[in-house]
């Protein structure tokens, strides 16, 4: 899973749709902590069976990198070297907007990845 013009952003179908009309994107963690949090291709697996099990529906948004609006930092966690954008996203760089599934465990094993 190699594709460094890209992050990756997981969240519920619903919250993508309800965005859709404001025409941009801008999570609920954007007014709390100020960033969208973002995952490089190879992290996202692990963000989402840590903290995102048991959404409902949730989609990744595959996001080009140089078409991004907002400031893109790379910021220091517990976990690693994350993405984060300190702003609304804007739509047109949105790229690809796959259904992520999980295995009937309840655990994320596979990336819908663009083409």
């Amino acid at each position: 899973m190699n594709h460094p013009d890209y992050i990756v952003h997981l969240c519920s179908h619903s919250d993508w749709k309800a965005d859709l009309q404001q025409g941009s994107y801008q999570a609920e963690s954007l007014a709390q902590t100020g960033f969208i949090h973002f995952s490089m291709p190879d992290q996202i697996l692990q963000t989402a069976n840590a903290f995102y099990r048991g959404l409902s529906d949730p989609v990744l948004l595959w996001v080009a990198i140089g078409r991004l609006q907002a400031e893109l930092r790379w910021d220091q966690t517990d976990d690693g070297v994350f993405p984060h954008l300190y702003g609304p996203l804007n739509l047109d760089a949105v790229d690809f907007i796959p259904d992520l599934l999980s295995d009937p465990d309840g655990v994320y094993r596979t990336v819908p990845e663009p083409e």
